[in-house]
């Protein structure tokens, strides 16, 4: 059994984060509720600003929000002295309501609006990742418009592709990010860069790939990033301000996964840029990383209610909770693995193994297959560990299931950040098809 930040069993038997008992909490906020373990936040993002500051390294951590954004979260980012990472419009919206510092905001999206490039501008944030040539010739026509200078970022491919542990050197060519480094054009994109009175070039981005396991991706992408960079100093006498190598470093989601320490992917990193920079006789630029899923995601666990059940004799047995795919779509959508317990029960003696099936009306919304667990009823509760990122994020109203709350806790403190959504919220919008509603 692994415990995840706070988590631990506490007197009673039952599963407590942040020095709350999660059994308290389902009782409180009803089920399924998402709980975040905000001292296992603080501790990763101090975690990976740690090894720059040792070595007095210019540098930003920038929390990529699209694995988990609210007001609250956002405010927390902000606490710890992260930069934000958004993709849209509505990311950019909250971290405005939470009145982030506009200059720490980067703004990525493969297919940024004019609106969102508008709205990005207006509120002088601090940096535009330019993603294709459509984006550039727009994001142009918007800053002489508006009469801005921009700061950006190119978003390039750098022929590298990693897959935990697997690291395939051309793969990255075929995708929809970004400026291919191999094929001319993120090259025709630096000279349409340096040539524009409206854009300032930053320097350059790359992203490899989700949870990484091993820092050797980041330091392939480095050592060909670099080569062209210094081919770029002699035949533009352009150098990079800043290199962001992205996000992707891995969480354990089950006892297969074995992730390094946040530390040790900075450190790896900031090595391999001064080893460049040194070879190619190159100026240190200053380094960001985009961390999401490592900081919040094995921060948070969804707890439900188990409903009904079904045996399929020398089969399986079904096991029923009150969300699945409607709270949590990995599992569905890319056959995402998790580890649970019954929050209320953690010490009671295995059983038999169960699959956990979600209430939605899919055969695919099954949460996890084969599932340890003691003999389990009606009203007992599940606890499923890490899923902080990219649940309630992609959270959804299939069959007009409401979304759960979200719910901090730390120092035996509890709060509610997200309430639980209503029937009425999801009506909200809905119009009628004739003037005239039922009361």
């Amino acid at each position: 059994m692994f415990f995840h930040g706070t988590s631990k069993v506490n007197d009673k038997g039952h599963l407590e984060i942040g020095g709350v008992d999660t059994v308290k909490l389902a009782s409180k906020y009803g089920t399924p509720v998402y709980i975040y373990d905000v001292e296992l936040i603080r501790r990763r993002a101090r975690g990976f600003k740690k090894m720059f500051e040792e070595n007095n390294m210019k540098a930003q951590v920038a929390y990529a929000s699209k694995a988990f954004s609210s007001v609250a979260m956002i405010q927390l980012v902000e606490e710890e002295g992260l930069s934000l990472d958004v993709v849209s419009g509505g990311e950019l919206y909250t971290a405005i309501r939470a009145d982030f510092p506009v200059e720490r905001i980067h703004f990525h999206g493969n297919n940024k609006s004019r609106e969102e490039l508008e709205m990005a501008l207006s509120y002088n944030i601090g940096c535009i990742v330019i993603d294709n040539f459509h984006e550039m010739n727009l994001l142009e026509e918007v800053a002489l418009s508006m009469n801005k200078r921009v700061d950006v970022l190119l978003r390039i491919t750098p022929g590298i592709e990693a897959h935990t542990h697997d690291y395939i050197l051309t793969g990255q060519e075929d995708s929809k990010f970004g400026f291919d480094l191999q094929n001319g054009q993120a090259e025709e994109a630096l000279k349409i860069a340096l040539n524009s009175q409206h854009i300032h070039l930053l320097g350059f981005h790359c992203h490899i790939g989700s949870q990484i396991f091993e820092p050797t991706g980041f330091i392939l992408a480095t050592q060909k990033i670099f080569t062209k960079l210094k081919t770029w100093s002699q035949e533009y006498d352009y150098e990079s301000e800043v290199l962001n190598l992205g996000g992707g470093f891995g969480i354990r989601y089950t006892e297969e996964d074995e992730p390094l320490a946040p530390e040790t992917y900075v450190e790896e990193i900031i090595k391999e840029v001064k080893k460049q920079t040194s070879h190619h006789g190159m100026t240190l630029p200053e380094i960001w990383i985009e961390p999401g899923r490592s900081l919040v995601g094995d921060a948070g666990t969804t707890i439900y209610q188990i409903g009904s059940s079904k045996d399929v004799p020398t089969v399986r047995k079904y096991l029923a909770i009150d969300g699945g795919m409607s709270d949590n779509i990995r599992p569905a959508l890319y056959q995402a693995q998790y580890e649970a317990v019954l929050a209320n029960r953690v010490l009671d003696e295995i059983e038999e193994k169960v699959s956990i099936a979600g209430k939605c009306c899919e055969s695919g919304d099954m949460l996890i297959w084969d599932l340890p667990l003691p003999k389990a009823g009606n009203n007992d509760l599940l606890a499923v560990f890490c899923t902080g990122a990219y649940g309630y994020s992609m959270a959804n109203n299939y069959n007009r299931i409401p979304r759960p709350p979200v719910v901090f806790v730390e120092d035996g403190e509890d709060r509610l950040v997200i309430k639980r959504e209503s029937f009425e919220d999801m009506a909200r919008l809905d119009l009628p098809l004739k003037n005239k509603v039922n009361q």
